[in-house]
C-alpha cells in the first residue's frame, strides 16, 4: 500500500467556503487535482492508494481528510461514484460533514476529522512507514531507495510547513523527481509511476 500526504495551507476547512471559483476557493483546485492524479487511472481507480489531505486554510484549521475509495458493492450503498466532475462536490460535502471531536466516514473510505500534518506524520512514523518528503535538493527518485509500503509528502503551491518539516527531519527521506518545479499533481503522478515500475521489476 502506497500513501500520499497532501498539506495545503490555503484549503479551506468548512465546506460553505468552497465556492463556484475553486481558485478563489483557498486554491482547493489544486487539491482536486491532486485527487485525481493520486487515484484515476484509464478507465479504473486504483486500489493501492491512500490519499491524505491536510488543510490548513480558513476558517477552523486543520482538517485531515483521508481518501481510500471503495470500488466493490454496489454504487449509493457500498460505495459512491467517483468521478474526475465530481471530487469538487465530494471534498465540499466531506468538509460540511465534519463532526468536532471525532473521526467521520462520510462515504464509505472517506474520512474526515480535526489533525494536523504534523501530527498525522509522526503517527505515520510510529507505524514505522518509510517517508519520502518532496524536496528539490533530495535524492534523485530514480535511484533512491524506495522501502515496501513508502509514504510520499507534498505541499501545494507554497510548499511544506518549515516549522513542522524541521520537526520532522529525522523521520524522513528528501527526494527529487528532477531539476523541473512540477505542479503536486504531476508530482504525484510521476510518483506513481514510478512505484509502477518498481513493482513491475520486483524492486518495491
Amino acid at each position: 500500500m502506497r500513501e500520499i500526504v497532501y498539506y495545503s495551507r490555503t484549503a479551506p476547512t468548512a465546506g460553505s467556503y468552497i465556492k463556484e471559483n475553486l481558485q478563489d476557493s483557498g486554491r482547493i483546485d489544486i487539491a482536486i487535482h491532486t485527487v485525481i492524479a493520486a487515484f484515476f487511472l484509464s478507465h479504473k481507480i486504483r486500489t493501492d492508494m491512500k490519499l491524505h489531505l491536510c488543510f490548513a486554510g480558513p476558517p477552523t484549521p486543520p482538517r485531515h481528510l483521508e481518501l481510500m475509495p471503495v470500488t466493490e458493492g454496489k454504487t449509493g450503498i457500498d460505495k459512491i461514484y467517483l468521478a474526475k466532475t465530481n471530487v469538487s462536490a465530494v471534498l465540499k460535502k466531506m468538509l460540511y460533514k465534519h463532526k468536532e471531536g471525532e473521526k467521520r466516514e462520510v462515504f464509505p473510505g472517506f474520512w474526515i476529522e480535526k489533525k494536523g500534518f504534523l501530527e498525522l506524520a509522526n503517527e505515520l512514523a510510529r507505524e514505522g512507514r518509510p517517508i519520502y518528503a518532496l524536496d528539490p535538493n533530495g535524492e534523485d527518485i530514480r535511484t533512491v531507495e524506495i522501502k515496501e509500503n513508502p509514504v510520499f509528502i507534498l505541499g501545494d503551491h507554497k510548499g511544506l510547513p518549515g516549522k513542522e518539516l524541521k520537526r520532522l527531519k529525522k523521520l524522513y527521506t528528501p527526494v527529487s523527481i528532477g531539476p523541473k518545479t512540477y505542479f503536486a499533481s504531476q508530482t504525484i503522478a510521476i510518483v506513481n509511476n514510478e512505484l509502477d515500475r518498481r513493482e513491475v521489476e520486483g524492486r518495491l
